[in-house]
């Protein structure tokens, strides 16, 4: 057993990998990490990329670079939105089958972290990264 860590981002992204490896191992079936996942999940109707960086918590930078791969793989295409200096993202006929294959096994990670650390937990945990997230982005608007 490790000396628990003063310190709270050290501890989410200790935990953060954790689960991350989880949900990677059962989302190995259709091909997918848990970002690429994400990032389909959001794309189910057309985004501007700025939108979607926002919606994953990502800089425009970062989620260029995982973008990358799921258009090469024709996953998600991407063009011009209503404005034209904005790229917008589309999932394709593919990645929405991927997507399907995929979900399933999202929920099966799911319920492998619910059973390990219980429901009710799970549920307040997520209450709580919830909470957090709304004040570091308020924090950040001010």
């Amino acid at each position: 057993m490790h000396a628990a860590s003063p310190c709270t981002c050290f501890q989410l992204r200790r935990a953060a990998r954790r689960v991350s490896q989880v949900y990677d191992r059962h989302l190995a079936a259709a091909e997918l990490s848990l970002n690429a996942y994400s990032i389909l999940r959001r794309s189910s109707q057309p985004r501007p990329l700025g939108e979607l960086a926002d919606a994953l918590g990502m800089d425009r930078t970062t989620l260029t670079r995982n973008l990358k791969p799921l258009l090469e793989a024709g996953l998600l295409s991407s063009g011009p939105g209503e404005d034209a200096r904005r790229r917008e993202l589309h999932i394709t006929a593919s990645g929405k089958r991927r997507l399907q294959k995929a979900f399933p096994l999202w929920r099966q990670a799911q319920e492998e972290i619910e059973t390990l650390f219980g429901s009710t937990r799970t549920a307040a945990l997520n209450q709580q990264l919830e909470a957090l997230n709304q004040v570091l982005e308020q924090g950040q608007h001010a």
